[in-house]
């Protein structure tokens, strides 16, 4: 059976579940929503970043913190193919995951830096288990959490120059082995014929 145009049309009409817990909550934040695979992502301005995740947990009770990382959004690589798309603004983008541990809801917020200087407020007076996420993008993608008690080193040696996550890093083992590029995958073996199981 097919669907009529005005089925089709009320499918569309029909919001996700998640869509006014993320419009509230984006509201609250300052931020804009998008909402993928049912999962919500805000995305704040640096400025409002403690604040966007104070109100989370304050007010929507994203209590638990999952993780932080980033994105280095570059068009100049030092090994492979520079990025073809000259749309696409430099930055380097910081994420977070939140959630509840009651209904199951996670949000990931999310804010771009200038990529020349990253820089921007810590997390850890919020929740106490992003320190160590922002030691580790701290000294992998460059980026400056003000605020932070101790951004040392966590994997590399005091006298490492650079931040090996930077598109821009030069990566000595691929100067020795180029990126695979596109892999080869062969086709699976062909399943035994069951058509005379006697033969």
């Amino acid at each position: 059976m097919t669907s009529s145009p005005s089925d089709t049309e009320q499918a569309e009409q029909v919001a996700h579940p998640l869509q006014d817990f993320a419009d509230e909550l984006a509201g609250a934040v300052g931020g804009t929503v998008e909402i993928a695979f049912d999962s919500v992502k805000v995305s704040v301005p640096a400025e409002n970043w403690v604040q966007a995740h104070l109100t989370a947990r304050d007010d929507y009770d994203l209590v638990f913190f999952s993780f932080l990382s980033a994105i280095d959004w570059a068009r100049d690589v030092a090994v492979g193919d520079p990025l073809a798309d000259e749309e696409v603004e430099e930055r380097i983008e910081v994420i977070s995951s939140v959630a509840d541990v009651s209904e199951g809801k996670r949000v990931t917020f999310s804010c771009d830096l200038d990529h020349a200087t990253p820089t921007i407020d810590s997390l850890v007076e919020v929740y106490a288990g992003a320190n160590w996420h922002e030691r580790e993008a701290a000294e992998m993608f460059g980026i400056d959490f003000r605020g932070h008690p101790d951004l040392t080193l966590l994997y590399l040696p005091d006298s490492f120059e650079g931040n090996p996550l930077r598109k821009s890093f030069p990566l000595l083992s691929r100067e020795v082995k180029p990126w695979p590029g596109k892999v080869d995958v062969e086709a699976m073996p062909e399943k035994p014929s069951t058509e005379n199981p006697g033969a």
